[in-house]
């Protein structure tokens, strides 16, 4: 019996989206046991497209979640991963559209794979298909994350292999590492909201033994929408999340003394990065409030990652 995978995607305001990327998802060589939409109360009829969607074309196995009020990426994600028991799941941007082997090559990884617990394929820029949009995520030093590859011709990336972790634009998780990783019923960091999940998801899942993989042969295109335009076009929640939550992660998962020999460009790094904030985007530095309100229970995570930690 094949392993089942469900797929989920969380929606706000993903209306001229949403119907490529179901089509992508039910055009599948894998079977798919189940497809969760949840919506983030959107304003833009993306509820009423889906409905119309599921009713046009009789896809009995496509279960929509209309929230009332937008819970945020993190907390609709851990939503949808209660929702069911499959073996895999693939979380999944409204702007991503798979190809048609996407599913089928990662859970094929996975099963010759045992050790690893989130796989990604090569996802392309929709504007430009030849252009890496992320081949999985890569830490430096100073624990920024990036988009491996991103801006990078596709042709430079197809040599598979392990990664530090995988982007939520289109990750397949195991399900046994879902539950080992979850804590309190969450598995990404519903204080996180939105922006930098998938890279604290990674970094537990690191400091507890499991691989990442990235497999060239699976192929999905993204929009990636929300990075069109300047930095100051965003709206300040965004900033404000997009930065707080680096400091979050950091704070929960750095252990050890090894960090230290990366003092001095930490160091610089935060003083020429917060003062241009103090100079360019004061009001981002209001995130700091939130994280001191969040601190007592930033301190209890971080007690229970090193527990585990310490038990492997």
């Amino acid at each position: 019996m094949n392993p089942t995978v469900s797929i989920q995607i969380v929606t706000y305001n993903s209306a001229k989206d949403i119907e490529e990327c179901l089509n992508a998802v039910r055009q599948q060589t894998y079977p798919i046991q189940e497809i969760i939409v949840i919506d983030n109360a959107s304003t833009d009829g993306t509820v009423e497209r889906v409905r119309a969607y599921v009713e046009q074309t009789h896809a009995n196995n496509i279960h929509l979640v209309a929230n009332a009020t937008n819970t945020g990426f993190a907390p609709a994600h851990n939503q949808g991963i209660r929702m069911t028991q499959s073996n895999y799941v693939l979380v999944l941007n409204p702007d991503v559209q798979l190809g048609t082997e996407y599913v089928e090559r990662l859970v094929g990884v996975m099963e010759q794979r045992p050790e690893v617990g989130s796989a990604t394929g090569l996802l392309i820029l929709k504007s430009s298909p030849d252009v890496v949009d992320s081949t999985g995520i890569v830490m430096n030093g100073i624990w920024r994350a990036f988009d491996r590859g991103a801006g990078e011709p596709a042709s430079r990336w197809r040599a598979s292999g392990e990664v530090f972790g995988v982007s939520g634009a289109a990750a397949m998780y195991r399900r046994k590492m879902i539950e080992e990783l979850s804590m309190d019923g969450e598995f990404f960091d519903a204080d996180f909201f939105a922006y930098k999940e998938d890279v604290d998801v990674a970094w537990r899942a690191n400091l507890l033994g499991w691989k990442a993989y990235y497999c060239a042969e699976a192929i999905a295109t993204h929009e990636r929408g929300w990075k069109k335009g300047s930095r100051h076009t965003q709206p300040l929640f965004i900033r404000r999340y997009s930065y707080i939550n680096r400091y979050k992660m950091i704070y929960k998962n750095l252990s050890g003394a090894r960090w230290m020999k990366h003092l001095p460009k930490l160091l610089a790094y935060e003083l020429a990065s917060n003062g241009y904030m103090l100079l360019r985007e004061p009001k981002v530095l209001g995130a700091w409030k939130d994280f001191f309100d969040k601190l007592p229970e930033l301190q209890k995570k971080r007690r229970e990652i090193q527990r585990r930690r310490l038990m492997e």
